[in-house]
């Protein structure tokens, strides 16, 4: 079976486009920031060390420090798929990301969308 061709994407060729929706919708790459790390685990330092080095989506999802238990909790839908129901690991992580940057360009609370 080959990989998906997200897989293999630079986290930061995607970065820029999570930005960019969020700030669209006038929030910040400050809050963007914030979920990704929240997610994975990863120091704003770390996070900007993945960035610069250009690590593909798999490697930075299975290098993560600490992937959030509470991550768990995020239900919904994704390009027509129910987060919970994505069986391969890996892409159940990289659409938690998107689940969660679609939250935050609607306008959610950062407390929501943090699961807290």
């Amino acid at each position: 079976m080959t990989k998906h061709k997200v897989y293999t994407m630079s986290v930061a060729s995607v970065y820029p486009h999570y930005v960019t929706k969020a700030e669209k919708k006038g929030r910040t790459k400050i809050e963007v920031d914030e979920i990704i790390c929240w997610l994975t685990g990863y120091s704003q330092e770390e996070l900007e060390a993945q960035l610069k080095k250009q690590t593909d989506f798999e490697t930075f999802f299975a290098e993560a420090p600490e992937l959030n238990p509470s991550r768990l909790l995020i239900k919904g839908v994704v390009c027509g798929v129910r987060v919970e129901d994505i069986e391969e690991p890996t892409m159940q992580e990289i659409r938690y990301l998107d689940k969660l940057i679609d939250e935050l360009a609607r306008g959610k609370a950062m407390e929501k969308i943090l699961r807290k």
